[in-house]
C-alpha cells in the first residue's frame, strides 16, 4: 500500500466513523435500539443500532471510486465500490487470476461498526467502532499481518486511536506507549476469562484489579496507551474484532498472541477466531503465558544426570554437560551407573583413542567433545536414581532411557531430554543444539509440560507407567481372551494378541503401530487398543481419563504379562483383574518451545522414521 493508497483508506475510514457516530448518536440509551431484527453473518442476532452503523459503512464503500473487500459480523464478506455491491467468499476471491488491474480491488476493511452494543443499548459510556484495512494480496488468502492501518473510536466520549504499521500508535494525535508495569500482583487486567480452568482463576486472583467493560477494541487500546497492563479473552475473540486493536497494540509496543504466546496470524474472515492474551511488556506478558499454561518455571538450581551406559558417546557426552552445568553455577547429582561407566573411561588408558573414535563415528558431536575435562570428582557427586532430588534431571538417550529414568525417579521432579536414540519423540533437543537450549532453560526461559500417567492395579500392587501398559500372553503366536469394562460396564470381550492401555503421550509410540489415533498430550483421555484382534468389529476405544478401565482374562489356563512402557513385567492369571486410573501424579518434561507435539508428530513420525530409519519408540 502506498502513499497515496494509505491516504485513501484513512479518509474512507474517518469518513465512516464522523457518518456511523452522526447516525447511531439518537439511538444511544433508548429500548429501539436493542430491537433484535435480525440474524448476522456470524451466527449472533443482530440489534438495530448495529444495523443501522453498518448501512452506512456499506454505503460509504459502495460509493468510493476504488473497489474495496469488507468483512464485517452482520453482512459477511461482500466486494463494494464504483457503485456496486457484490457478495463473496474472500478466501475464494483472493485466489482469482482473471480480475484485471482496474477490477482489483485496492483494500481489505474489518470493521466492528459497534464493539460493546449492549453497552451502546443501557448508555454505558464504553462502545466503539473499529476499522481495520489489509493490503490485498496476491494469490493467497490474507492474514493478520496484511493489516497496514487501524481506528477505534470510542463512540460515547469521542477518543480516537489510530496506527500505521511501522509508524506508531497515536491517541487523540499524541503518540502513546503501554505503561512499564512488570508485577502480577500491581497489574490491572481486563477481558473475559470465562474458562473453567484454575489456572485463569489464579490469574485474575493475582492481579491487583480486574476490569470487564464488554468492548475487546477498547480495552485492547486501553493496554496499548497505559490504563490497563494486560487483557485477555479466554472465549475467543472474533478476528474482525482484534484486527485493528492488534496494530494498535503492537505499533504502541505491547504484546499480542495466543494462550500459548505464539504470534497471531489468523486468515482474514468472517469465521475466523482466536483466543487472545495481551500485555504492555514481554516481561508481563511471558508471566501469564505461565500461569495460563501452568508452565510457571521455578529455579533450577541443582540437576540430574542420566545416561545411557551401553555407548561410549553418551558417557563422553554426559561429561561435557557435567562440567557445563558446574561452569554454570549449578550443584549436580549423576546416576550411580552413569558415574561409574565415566570413571572407566577416565582411568582407561586407551581413553584419547576413545575420544577420537567417537568423533570420526559421529562428526555431529566432533566439535562439542573439544576440550572435554575429566578433572571432575564424577564419584562423589552419583546417587541412585530413586534418590535423586532436584529441580531437572537431564537424559541422555531415546525414548526408552527416558522412560526408564522417569519412572525410577520421584514424580515431581521434570525432566529435559537429549536424543541420543533413534527417534527420541519424548525428549526435548537433538544433540547439536544441547547447550543453546541449556542455556535458555537455565535462564528460565522454558516450559513446564504436563504429562498424563497412569496407575495399574493388580493383586493389591500398584504400579505406573508415561506411555502405556502392555497385556499380552507370555507364550508367542498364542492368542488372549480379555473383557474390558469400563466404569464397571463391559464395552468388549475380545481374543486378540494382547491389549494396549495407552495415555496420550503413548499414542505415539506402540499403540499409534496397532492402529490407534494420535491424541495431543492435553486431551484428558485413554486409548484402549486390541492388538491383531479376531473379529473384524473390534476397533479402538477412547475413554475418559477419570473412567477406570478393568481387564480380566477369561480363557482357562492361560496367564498374560503386562509391561509397563517395556521397562517392568508383571503375571495375571486366569480371572484376574488388571484396573488401571489415572495417577494423581503427573509426569513432567521440560520444554524450550510451546511448539512441541505437533512439530514432532511431523518431523519424527514421517516415511519409516527419523530420516528413514526403522523406527524404535523405546531404544
Amino acid at each position: 500500500m502506498d502513499a497515496q493508497d494509505k491516504k485513501l483508506a484513512t479518509d474512507l475510514a474517518y469518513e465512516i466513523i464522523k457518518e456511523v457516530s452522526r447516525a447511531t448518536r439518537p439511538y444511544i440509551g433508548t429500548p429501539e435500539a436493542g430491537e433484535k431484527v435480525k440474524i448476522g453473518a456470524d451466527g449472533t442476532p443482530t440489534s438495530l443500532i448495529d444495523v443501522i452503523s453498518e448501512e452506512k459503512v456499506v454505503h460509504i464503500l459502495k460509493e468510493a471510486p476504488v473497489y474495496s473487500y469488507i468483512i464485517s459480523e452482520e453482512i459477511g464478506e461482500l466486494r463494494l465500490g464504483k457503485g456496486t455491491k457484490r457478495s463473496v467468499s474472500l478466501t475464494q476471491e483472493l485466489r482469482r487470476d482473471d480480475l484485471s488491474e482496474e477490477e482489483k480491488p485496492k483494500f481489505i476493511f474489518l470493521v466492528d461498526p459497534i464493539d460493546g452494543t449492549s453497552n451502546a443499548i443501557k448508555e454505558i459510556p464504553a462502545f466503539a467502532i473499529s476499522i481495520a484495512v489489509a493490503s490485498v494480496p496476491e494469490g493467497r488468502v490474507a492474514t493478520l499481518n496484511d493489516v497496514e492501518l487501524a481506528f477505534i473510536s470510542n463512540l460515547a466520549n469521542g477518543n480516537f486511536f489510530e496506527a500505521e504499521k511501522g509508524k506508531g500508535c497515536w491517541l487523540n494525535n499524541k503518540k502513546v506507549h503501554p505503561s512499564e508495569e512488570v508485577k502480577i500482583s500491581n497489574m490491572t487486567l481486563g477481558g473475559f476469562t470465562k474458562s473453567g480452568t484454575s489456572q485463569a482463576s489464579k490469574l485474575v486472583d493475582n492481579a491487583r484489579r480486574m476490569r470487564v467493560l464488554g468492548s475487546v477494541v477498547l480495552e485492547l487500546s486501553y493496554v496499548a496507551s497505559g490504563r490497563y497492563d494486560a487483557f485477555l479473552d479466554l472465549r475467543g475473540s472474533r478476528i474482525i474484532d482484534i484486527a485493528a486493536a492488534k496494530l494498535i497494540l503492537e505499533e504502541a509496543g505491547g504484546i499480542i498472541t495466543d494462550k500459548y504466546g505464539e504470534k497471531l496470524n489468523s486468515t482474514l474472515s468472517i469465521y475466523e477466531k482466536t483466543i487472545v492474551v495481551a500485555a504492555n511488556t514481554k516481561v508481563l506478558h511471558k508471566q501469564m503465558i505461565d500461569i495460563l499454561n501452568d508452565n510457571q518455571t521455578d529455579l533450577i538450581a541443582k540437576v540430574g544426570v542420566v545416561g545411557r551406559i551401553d555407548q561410549d558417546r553418551s558417557a563422553l557426552f554426559s561429561v561435557q554437560i557435567i562440567d557445563y552445568l558446574l561452569t554454570s553455577g549449578r550443584e549436580v547429582i549423576i546416576e550411580k551407573r552413569l558415574a561409574q561407566k565415566i570413571m572407566e573411561l577416565k582411568h582407561n588408558p586407551e581413553l584419547l583413542k576413545i575420544i577420537a573414535k567417537t568423533k570420526q563415528d559421529y562428526p555431529e558431536m566432533a566439535e562439542l567433545l573439544e576440550g572435554i575435562n575429566f578433572n571432575i570428582d564424577f564419584e562423589k557427586m552419583s546417587e541412585y536414581i530413586y534418590d535423586f532430588n532436584c529441580d531437572m534431571a537431564v537424559i541422555l538417550g531415546g525414548d526408552g532411557t527416558l522412560l526408564r529414568a522417569e519412572s525410577q525417579m520421584k514424580p515431581e521432579i521434570p525432566v529435559f531430554g537429549i536424543n541420543m536414540g533413534t527417534v527420541g519423540f519424548l525428549t526435548d533437543t537433538e544433540i547439536q543444539d544441547t547447550f543453546t537450549a541449556l542455556d535458555e532453560v537455565l535462564r528460565g526461559e522454558y516450559y513446564k509440560e504436563k504429562r498424563s500417567r497412569i496407575v495399574v492395579s493388580h493383586e493389591n500392587n500398584q504400579y505406573s507407567a508415561v506411555n502405556e501398559v502392555v497385556i499380552m500372553t507370555s507364550k508367542p503366536a498364542k492368542m488372549l481372551h480379555f473383557q474390558i469394562k469400563v466404569d464397571g460396564e463391559i464395552i468388549d470381550e475380545v481374543r486378540a494378541d494382547g491389549l494396549i492401555i495407552s495415555t496420550p503421550s503413548g499414542s505415539t509410540a506402540y499403540a499409534m503401530s496397532a492402529g490407534g489415533p494420535i491424541m495431543d498430550p492435553k486431551v484428558g483421555g485413554f486409548i484402549i487398543i486390541p492388538i491383531c484382534p479376531y473379529k473384524l468389529g473390534a476397533r479402538p476405544f477412547v475413554v475418559s481419563d477419570n473412567s477406570e478401565i478393568a481387564v480380566k482374562l477369561l480363557k482357562k489356563g492361560k496367564s498374560a504379562v503386562f509391561v509397563m512402557d517395556g521397562q517392568r513385567n508383571e503375571e495375571a492369571d486366569y480371572e484376574e483383574e488388571i484396573k488401571f486410573k489415572k495417577s494423581d501424579k503427573s509426569a513432567y518434561f521440560i520444554r524450550t518451545s510451546s511448539k512441541y507435539f505437533y512439530k514432532k508428530v511431523k518431523e519424527k513420525l514421517g516415511e519409516g522414521g527419523l530420516n528413514g530409519t526403522d523406527r524404535c519408540m523405546n531404544e
